[in-house]
């Protein structure tokens, strides 16, 4: 069989069964940003940031988000031209402007993909007016705590909970501006099915959604004569403390954490 090749930025670049452009570009080794792409989820095109300009025989350009775009032979794609470079700063100042802004403190701090696509793209002011929609925070959940003002509609929280768990403890409700991403009813999480299993928190590109942080409460039991504290590794946490010091996933670090 032929091999099957498409030109990307002028290099013609082979490609096999990727599902979707995206991953063809990726293959080659070029960076293009996304908020809403997970390669275990059906693609969704919902923050825009990885558009493209598809070069047609007739020489027209169609823009197109690469993740839900199928590779085919023969096709021309331009990955960085000056008019994509400004819709994804322009998406990206609209998505900051609709974003509670508080870097320093927040639990996504140094690894918030939306903080990180903002430097890479030189954006240093957002022109657009600050949206003053507000949406409590929930911190109903014993392990979760959602903080909508944060959250860039992403869906890949909600797309998680149904597509990989079938729980479907949260989904996007509302319209435009006013669309938000909650339990039924706008229920605290707590009142829902939700298992309380983290993989919301793990698919979040911002800091919408992060654990639950009891480590004032464990500080002062610590300093209570009163009490003795026993401390106790989940198994979760021991079957995947181990990768953050670049062991195998699943690695057991049970007898070796302290």
């Amino acid at each position: 069989m032929a091999e099957k090749t498409l030109f990307i930025n002028g290099k013609e670049v082979a490609f096999e069964n990727e599902k979707n452009l995206l991953e063809v570009i990726r293959k080659a080794g070029i960076d293009l940003p996304t908020l809403c792409y997970h390669p275990m989820l059906k693609s969704y095109g919902a923050c825009r940031l990885c558009v493209i300009e598809n070069i047609m025989p007739n020489g027209a350009r169609m823009v197109n988000t690469a993740c839900t775009t199928a590779p085919a032979p023969g096709m021309k794609i331009e990955t960085h031209t000056p008019r994509l470079r400004q819709i994804r700063k322009v998406a990206v100042e609209l998505l900051l402007a609709a974003h509670k802004v508080e870097c320093p403190t927040c639990d996504q701090a140094g690894h918030c993909k939306l903080e990180e696509i903002a430097h890479k793209l030189g954006i240093n002011e957002v022109r657009f007016k600050k949206l003053a929609e507000h949406h409590p925070i929930d911190n109903s959940s014993v392990a979760i705590v959602r903080d909508p003002e944060k959250c860039v509609l992403c869906g890949q929280c909600v797309r998680f909970c149904k597509e990989i768990h079938g729980v479907g403890a949260i989904d996007i409700a509302g319209r435009g501006k006013n669309s938000v991403v909650t339990p039924a009813f706008f229920k605290p999480i707590a009142e829902t099915e939700c298992i309380n299993c983290g993989q919301c928190i793990v698919a979040c590109p911002t800091g919408a959604l992060h654990e639950r942080d009891d480590t004032d409460l464990v500080l002062a039991a610590l300093a209570d004569p009163t009490k003795h504290v026993a401390i106790c590794a989940a198994p979760s946490v021991r079957a995947t403390l181990g990768e953050c010091f670049g062991n195998e996933p699943g690695t057991d670090v049970e007898g070796k954490m302290a």
